[in-house]
């Protein structure tokens, strides 16, 4: 049973992890890069900080930190706190003191956020728990489980417990607590620009209409706009399709997916 315990935990790791070996720096330092596009007005905007997901290391998310950076945006990648595997709030305490540190840094009165899978449960806690609507602009998430998923769920459907321990899988899991909470009241708080971006292929955000918020947010189906379009839960940091509904939800933009970008 210790064994089986072992190897979900480890799954549910690899799943979320773009594997690599490399850490997140302690300190804000973005990577220069010139203007190379018609964006290159956002290096005047508001900075972004790329928030990570279960597992997900900083350096998984330098495919589309590189892609913001080419659009002139002054990029950060937060890793989140013991890879995410904690409690989620704590993750959320910890980014509330990072936006701070990137607003000091940068001279910038707010932030963007653009966050992954957990990523966007813990930016999602942080604006509305932790004050943080003062000091973001927008808000854009990529596949979060922003109302649970059935992954979660099965775990403790096989008999391996609570989510083998995982505190934040548990966090995760349809119906649970910390769920009720975040979700209880206006999904939408503050003057933030909400967008949430799901896939239809997505394997661990399931139902993946879960992965869209209410109140006024603009969420985004991928599929919607260009059905033979295939991403997956990882895909979404990498896709060119989903990384153009960023680039306009950033710019407060229509939705207008390339269907055909790289």
């Amino acid at each position: 049973m210790l064994l089986r315990k072992t190897a979900l935990v480890l799954a549910l790791a690899t799943a979320a992890l773009l594997a690599s070996a490399a850490t997140a720096t302690a300190a804000p330092a973005p990577a220069a890069a010139a203007p190379t596009t018609p964006f290159a007005a956002a290096a005047a905007a508001n900075p972004v900080i790329v928030v990570g997901g279960l597992s997900g290391v900083a350096v998984a998310y330098e495919p589309i930190a590189a892609r913001l950076r080419a659009d002139g945006y002054r990029t950060f990648i937060y890793q989140l706190p013991g890879l995410g595997l904690g409690d989620i709030p704590t993750s959320a305490r910890a980014l509330a003191g990072y936006v701070n540190q990137v607003r000091a840094s940068t001279g910038a009165a707010a932030v963007d956020v653009v966050a992954h899978s957990e990523g966007g449960l813990v930016s999602r806690y942080y604006l509305k728990r932790l004050g943080g609507t003062a000091t973001v602009g927008r808000y854009v998430s990529l596949g979060t489980p922003q109302y649970g998923t059935y992954v979660a769920n099965i775990v403790a459907f096989l008999g391996l417990g609570s989510c083998a321990g995982v505190v934040a899988c548990q966090q995760m899991t349809i119906g649970s607590t910390f769920l009720a909470d975040l979700n209880a009241g206006d999904d939408t708080p503050g003057a933030v620009r909400y967008t949430t971006i799901r896939t239809l292929q997505d394997e661990l955000v399931r139902p993946t209409g879960n992965a869209a918020v209410n109140d006024g947010a603009t969420n985004v189906l991928v599929q919607a706009y260009c059905p033979l379009r295939v991403v997956g839960h990882l895909g979404l940091v990498l896709d060119g399709t989903a990384y153009t509904i960023v680039r306009g939800a950033l710019v407060d933009g229509p939705v207008r997916p390339n269907c055909l970008a790289l």
